[in-house]
């Protein structure tokens, strides 16, 4: 069993994510000790995987719960969380050719500034360094 601490540092997600995520009842299956400290088994990883994943393509905690309590429901729900988990996987595909435009202009910026230091050049792209006559033509 691990510990929100625990199960942090091993997920990479913050104790305050995890326990916002347990409150949002999308962790169904965790254990309090006599302490309450929440207690996380080996399973219980595995919703904190996929809820990470959906999470991170910008799925809404609504919609996480969802998924989970179709999960919860059994297998007859396969087919609407299949649906689910494709339009997920679209979303994070287009994320991902978005991330890969920004990269590209990132990357010219880039080389474009290492120019400029190199030959010792002035920034013709910024408004800062063009004169009142050249921003009115």
């Amino acid at each position: 069993m691990y510990t929100i601490k625990e199960v942090a540092e091993k997920m990479d997600v913050s104790e305050h994510t995890l326990r916002f995520w347990a409150k949002s009842g999308l962790f169904p299956f965790i254990k309090r000790n006599e302490n309450n400290v929440r207690l996380f088994s080996e399973s219980d990883l595995d919703w904190v995987k996929i809820v990470k994943c959906l999470r991170m393509t910008g799925t809404e905690n609504k919609a996480i719960k969802r998924y989970i309590d179709l999960c919860l429901i059994g297998d007859s729900t396969i087919p609407e969380r299949y649906k689910i988990i494709q339009d997920t996987k679209a979303k994070a595909y287009q994320q991902m050719e978005d991330l890969k435009r920004q990269m590209e202009l990132l990357d010219y910026k880039e080389n474009y500034y290492k120019n400029l230091i190199k030959n010792n050049l002035a920034d013709e792209w910024n408004p800062m360094n063009k004169t009142e006559k050249e921003s009115i033509a």
